[in-house]
């Protein structure tokens, strides 16, 4: 099974390049491998099993909402880590990796077999963005319970209990109730139900939402021995600098689409390679253009009249290396203490990559 992960890329519509490359990952675990279109075209090397968990030309309507559009995805192993602001379509995409949902359009397997049928459900754990337990129970007897209701006799149902118990660091503190947990306690028991029946593929949805920073550290921790024991991890998070510590592999969402896939690294340099259309209002457009025009960074400038009602010119610039633009950018408007009313990227799914590493949420 490669764990090599696979070259990403952002590129303009209507073009579809070949990108392949096998990137360091710098002393972290092995990322996944995941391939995606149309925007990226990679080759990996061929396989005699089908992929663990493959996402082909799958769209999802809740009526005349779109929450996928289109997604091809295909992931082999390893940790990856799954991003994208409220809305964008992660806990959607997760659903249907595990079967809860069905595609509009499309399909979703597992190792070859669609993701609602039972013989691939025995091989993910899920772990949800929501708690839904039984508060009456202690954490030992709602694992047991749920190890019962996966079929399993009363004595392997209590081996496996204690098994995942320890697994988590839950095994000393189980016996208390759930209504009286913490937030960290309650993600390691819905870890520990996830991993009764020892399943090939985990999907964990926002499980660091909420955690204090010691309890964080300690699932990051408890995430990279799941993946050195061969567990492959999908983990969403809406916390970039998280997922960072915790695996160079990123798959970013935004709007039901994926926008990039990739390590950061190569995503950082695609998008130096891809120019990016920034609007910017700002009082003096004319005369801040020809500052712009003097950076660097700036490849083309555009200003366009004043419209009715808007209080200002527009300055539409296309720029190359996106994150020295706007150092460069925010510099001006000190220096010269410009007016700006609005800064807007123009490209949504630059804007979205872009909103992530910058440090922000992908909401600009």
């Amino acid at each position: 099974m490669s764990n090599e992960p696979s070259a990403s890329a952002l590129v303009p519509a209507g073009q579809n390049p070949d990108a392949e490359t096998a990137p360091s990952t710098n002393g972290k675990l092995p990322s996944s491998t995941v391939q995606y279109s149309p925007l990226t075209t990679h080759h990996s090397p061929r396989t005699t099993s089908p992929p663990l968990l493959l996402f082909e030309q799958v769209s999802k309507w809740y009526g005349t909402v779109l929450a996928l559009n289109q997604v091809t995805l295909e992931l082999t192993g390893g940790i990856t880590g799954l991003v994208g602001a409220n809305g964008a379509g992660k806990s959607t995409l997760l659903r249907m990796a595990n079967g809860q949902l069905k595609p509009t359009m499309g399909r979703v397997t597992v190792r070859g077999v669609d993701t609602w049928d039972w013989r691939a459900r025995r091989l993910v754990g899920y772990c949800p963005d929501v708690d839904a337990f039984y508060e009456d129970l202690s954490g030992r007897r709602f694992v047991w319970v749920m190890a019962r209701l996966c079929g399993y006799t009363r004595a392997e149902a209590t081996r496996r209990t204690e098994s995942v118990l320890e697994r988590v660091g839950m095994a000393d503190r189980a016996d208390r109730k759930l209504r009286g947990y913490s937030k960290g306690m309650r993600q390691r028991i819905k870890l520990a139900q996830a991993l009764l029946h020892d399943p090939e593929l985990l999907i964990l949805d926002e499980p660091l939402s909420g955690i204090d920073p010691i309890g964080r550290q300690e699932l990051l921790e408890l995430f990279q021995k799941l993946a050195a024991q061969g567990k492959c991890l999908l983990i969403s998070s809406h916390e970039l600098e998280a997922l960072e510590k915790l695996t160079n592999h990123v798959v970013i969402m935004a709007r039901g689409r994926i926008a990039a896939v990739g390590t950061l690294q190569q995503i950082r340099d695609l998008l130096d390679d891809h120019p990016l259309s920034v609007r910017i209002d700002v009082t003096g457009a004319r005369d801040v253009a020809r500052q712009l025009l003097a950076m660097p960074e700036v490849l083309a400038v555009d200003v366009a009249p004043k419209l009715p009602g808007e209080p200002t010119e527009c300055v539409v610039v296309k720029a190359r290396n996106p994150k020295r633009f706007f150092e460069q950018f925010g510099k001006l408007v000190v220096e010269h203490a410009l007016d700006v009313r609005r800064l807007e990227p123009l490209d949504e799914s630059a804007h979205a990559i872009l909103g992530y590493l910058l440090g922000g949420s992908g909401k600009t």
